[in-house]
């Protein structure tokens, strides 16, 4: 199992996305993100992507090299469309279109439509948190889901994630969820591994509860089940819906279309500059106060601490850059064939 660092990463994924004859700018903006969620401990959004990447570029459903153009144009609100390019790219361009804009009247609206997979969320949210937002952002599966609504057997929702954060002076909360009860790329991890998951997270083509990862990707294909399981799976498949209405309805991406490949987005976020709504002082005091309120809770058997959220992401951060991240010997198999296959030389990289 190889070890990589973060620069080894993002190296790695430049060099296979030029091999697939992707602008070198958006190499660098699709394989920097890949690697920081890789850093950040989220490997179902790594370098493991790079496969299904390359396989979109080769099928036309990523369009490298697209122009992202805007649709609407108010103070407020931005629409854009990324006409199919690498959804990291477009998400990005909104990211700053939408600072922009909250930076001259305290708040935005962006959102995006025609959008590939853009990846982990709460990397956009984290920066905007950083730079002084409190963020809210949220995408839909336009095309097919993988997800079976509370009391169903079949994949008619998106994972739909949601993530929020906001700064905070020992470093921005950060919440980062999907509306289902795992994320389709952390079946992938474990189903590369050769390793069963957890009871209550998918069903078989049957509808049976399993714990076997390849019953998701097997004929009959099987379902991610919404977040609250088989007792509490409405809210989840409530959550799911509402993402549909504001990711797929409002941007004009679109719900239960047929012509895309799972994996598409449909793009909302929200921007709030927070020293333009109260005074900042004042917030980060009420900050450390309630993050000391939480923390001193005492502590139920078997629990050493409570923490907040995107607080594991950073310490799982700090101990990747100290050891690095480890590659599943699958995973790299995989990343060493497509390499070979599009003549990249990552000969140097692991």
């Amino acid at each position: 199992m190889p070890t990589l660092s973060e620069s080894q990463l993002a190296e790695l994924g430049r060099r296979i996305l030029a091999a697939a004859k992707v602008p070198e700018s958006e190499c660098d903006a699709v394989a920097t993100h890949l690697a920081d969620s890789n850093m950040v401990g989220h490997d179902s959004h790594g370098v493991m992507r790079l496969m299904q990447y390359v396989e979109f570029v080769e099928q036309g459903h990523v369009k490298p090299g697209s122009p992202i153009d805007t649709v609407v144009d108010t103070p407020t609100i931005s629409v854009l469309d990324g006409n199919f390019n690498f959804g990291q790219v477009i998400a990005k361009r909104g990211l700053a279109v939408g600072m922009e804009k909250a930076k001259q009247l305290g708040t935005a609206t962006v959102f995006v439509r025609n959008c590939n997979h853009i990846g982990r969320l709460g990397a956009y949210t984290e920066e905007a948190a950083n730079a002084g937002f409190a963020a809210m952002m949220s995408v839909n599966a336009p095309g097919p889901g993988g997800v079976a609504p509370f009391g169903g057997m079949e994949r008619r929702l998106g994972t739909n994630p949601i993530s929020m954060a906001a700064p905070s002076p020992n470093g921005a909360f950060v919440l980062d969820m999907t509306t289902s009860a795992t994320a389709e790329g952390k079946l992938r991890v474990a189903h590369q591994k050769g390793e069963s998951i957890p009871e209550g997270l998918i069903i078989d083509g049957h509808g049976n509860p399993s714990t076997n990862p390849g019953d998701y990707y097997n004929k009959p294909y099987g379902s991610i089940l919404p977040l609250g399981g088989s007792l509490m799976g409405h809210k989840g498949t409530g959550l799911s819906v509402m993402v549909d209405v504001f990711c797929g309805m409002l941007s004009g991406s679109g719900v239960c279309r047929t012509d895309l490949p799972r994996g598409a987005n449909g793009v909302w976020l929200h921007l709030m500059q927070v020293d333009q709504i109260t005074d900042l002082a004042e917030y980060n005091g009420w900050m450390n106060t309630y993050v000391e309120s939480l923390k001193s809770t005492p502590k139920r058997p078997g629990f050493s601490e409570i923490l907040m959220p995107g607080e594991i992401e950073r310490r799982r951060r700090s101990e990747r850059e100290q050891s690095g991240v480890p590659i599943p010997d699958e995973t790299w198999r995989q990343l060493t064939e497509l390499a070979e296959r599009l003549g990249a030389d990552i000969s140097q990289v692991g």
